[in-house]
């Protein structure tokens, strides 16, 4: 499977990501899970320590990486370089395993206009393209608000863009241009999880807020998961019953979709 969890700031993607991954580790799956966020918190939702996770360098600061790969210099201006990088073996050598997940860092282009064709740039989207398009193992990865890491070649790659909402107008309209985005360039599943839900009235106000779509879940506001964070620990070492559960159901209805493409 290739999922790709996106959505508003601060409405659990990364919570999401990381429970999807640690329960396919502890089913004995392989899985990559990529934070292609800039405000990279995949690390701490995995369980990795703050001294663990400062060790991570993401690619996108990967000088000597970014300068061989693409035959140019980073943040200068006017050169010619590759459009087509290799970069086949930079999970295996760069990815951090940790309970059972390997975990690449993308980091981000550190420069106005940052979906520039700068070499950064070129390569981290030739990345995510393989990695969609090439890797064997289950990929989630955790995306920015929107799909700035995604293009039509990819897109026919990924099974589903799973959009996380919580109880909100804010998130909702977020929402709702992810979902435009997708499908201009040809996403060709797109699923909503609801996450912080604390009330029947705000299960009631998420379920309307796309009527058109049966949501893949819903998951409840978590004091547990809130405790979690700021212990460090991992989403699901101090995940509660009806958490766990939520979660759990969640990945059971994408793996039997994909099980039956």
């Amino acid at each position: 499977m290739k999922i790709a969890v996106t959505g508003k700031g601060g409405v659990g993607k990364s919570t999401l990501a990381a429970g999807l991954a640690l329960l396919l580790a502890r089913q004995g799956g392989r899985v990559l899970a990529v934070d292609a966020d800039p405000d990279a918190n995949l690390a701490s939702a995995l369980g990795l320590s703050p001294a663990e996770a400062a060790k991570i360098v993401p690619i996108a600061e990967q000088a000597a990486l970014i300068e061989a790969r693409t035959g140019a210099k980073v943040k200068q201006y006017g050169q010619m370089f590759k459009l087509n990088p290799e970069v086949a073996d930079i999970a295996a050598n760069f990815a951090v395993s940790h309970g059972g997940v390997d975990l690449l860092v993308l980091g981000a282009v550190d420069r106005g206009g940052g979906g520039c064709a700068c070499p950064e740039s070129v390569l981290l989207k030739a990345l995510v393209m393989n990695l969609v398009l090439h890797r064997q193992e289950t990929l989630i990865l955790d995306m920015e608000a929107g799909i700035e890491h995604l293009g039509r070649g990819t897109a026919r790659g990924v099974d589903t863009m799973v959009i996380v909402i919580e109880p909100g107008l804010r998130s909702v309209d977020c929402a709702r241009k992810i979902v435009r985005m997708a499908g201009e360039i040809g996403i060709r599943s797109v699923d909503i999880v609801a996450n912080k839900v604390a009330s029947p009235t705000e299960e009631t106000f998420v379920r309307n807020a796309f009527p058109e779509k049966e949501l893949l879940g819903i998951l409840p506001y978590s004091e547990a998961i809130r405790r979690g964070d700021i212990a460090g620990t991992s989403v699901l070492d101090n995940c509660d019953p009806a958490m766990l559960s939520g979660l759990a159901g969640i990945l059971g209805k994408l793996e039997e979709r994909h099980a039956h493409e």
